[in-house]
């Protein structure tokens, strides 16, 4: 069985670690047991150049880190190598039907020469320097029809589905059905990220997303935080078996995912940052999408987004279902029994 953290980002995307590079990645990896992570960030020329430097082919499709930049590791870690597999999260800010849409992609690649050629593409849409994760103006259907012409065997996955500001289901910017947003090209997409602040019971309760593969990733910003969503694939290692498992879910080969509790994520319930307030979908609704407190408009979180979507009861389960186990990382145990926060720094 594989553990693999496909969606991830490199020190060039904005309010990420500068520990975020190839040697601590792959060191945090060997810790957790992780045997796949994503490049992140394969957009940025800067990023690239740095991969291309640190990184050698290993099984088709996948990479590993040249021995001159690994890291020593205690003994009770893993020894075990960890590949990287090329990956990239886009964002983009269009208009369509009517409104203006934000919705955050992953792309996974089979190669660093892949990476080039869809990235000479994009620049000629927009800036790819400023940030590992780059804005363009280009809409999620077009984008798929660009990655695909350059690139057949590029896997493509909506991210985080329900965030409310980035993403395809998103209550500020996103749509309602998979087909509104990708239209003809529908078909193309296999597997959709559930994102932080939900988990796959909160998926299976919409009988839309059956046909689609759940995938989870840790979405890091840093190399600590690795892992603390991941997939579980039964398969060998490369790129085209791992790609196989997410096109043909009845397979099975996709057989589960680690989790984050979604009550642990800051988009899970509604609420107003700026009062501290979070609130129940019902509580909500009571206060008519207005803050209590200060009487503006709540961001509407990913269980409220759900449950308006949702077309099945709370506990249902479809039979092709995958597996889920959902854990809480060490320095939030650590932190609760302390009685402090996750970050807070202590003799």
């Amino acid at each position: 069985m594989l553990i693999a953290d496909l969606h991830i980002h490199s020190r060039y995307s904005r309010a990420t670690s500068r520990d975020c590079v190839p040697e601590q990645l792959e060191w945090w990896a060997r810790r957790k047991g992780i045997q796949v992570i994503g490049t992140g960030d394969f957009t940025h020329p800067a990023w690239r150049e740095e991969i291309k430097e640190k990184l050698v082919p290993a099984e088709e499709g996948l990479y590993r880190l040249k021995e001159a930049y690994r890291l020593e590791a205690d003994g009770a870690f893993s020894q075990d190598c960890p590949r990287f597999m090329v990956s990239g999260e886009i964002s983009s800010i269009y208009k369509k039907n009517g409104r203006v849409r934000k919705i955050h992609n992953v792309i996974l690649l089979p190669s660093l020469e892949a990476a080039e050629q869809l990235a000479h593409r994009l620049e000629a849409v927009g800036n790819i320097h400023s940030d590992g994760r780059p804005i363009l103006g280009l809409d999620s259907r077009d984008l798929l029809e660009i990655t695909l012409d350059v690139c057949p065997q590029a896997e493509f996955i909506p991210a985080h589905i329900w965030t409310p500001h980035f993403s395809l289901f998103g209550a500020f910017s996103g749509f309602d059905t998979i087909e509104e947003c990708f239209e003809d090209l529908t078909e193309h997409i296999h597997a959709l990220e559930t994102g932080l602040s939900s988990d796959p019971p909160m998926n299976w309760r919409l009988s839309a997303l059956d046909r689609y593969t759940l995938v989870s990733h840790s979405d890091a910003h840093s190399p600590a935080k690795l892992g603390r969503e991941a997939d579980l694939f039964d398969t060998a290692l490369s790129y085209p078996d791992m790609m196989q498992a997410l096109r043909d879910k009845a397979s099975g080969k996709l057989a589960g995912t680690i989790e984050f509790f979604p009550e642990e994520g800051k988009y899970h319930l509604d609420g107003h940052r700026n009062c501290q307030l979070c609130l129940h979908p019902e509580e909500a609704e009571h206060y008519g999408g207005k803050c209590p407190v200060c009487g503006k408009k709540l961001t509407i979180g990913v269980l409220h987004r759900a449950q308006q979507l949702a077309d099945r009861p709370e506990g249902f389960r479809p039979e092709s279902a995958a597996a889920f186990e959902s854990l809480v990382p060490l320095p939030e145990v650590i932190a609760a029994s302390a009685g402090t926060s996750a970050t807070s720094v202590r003799d």
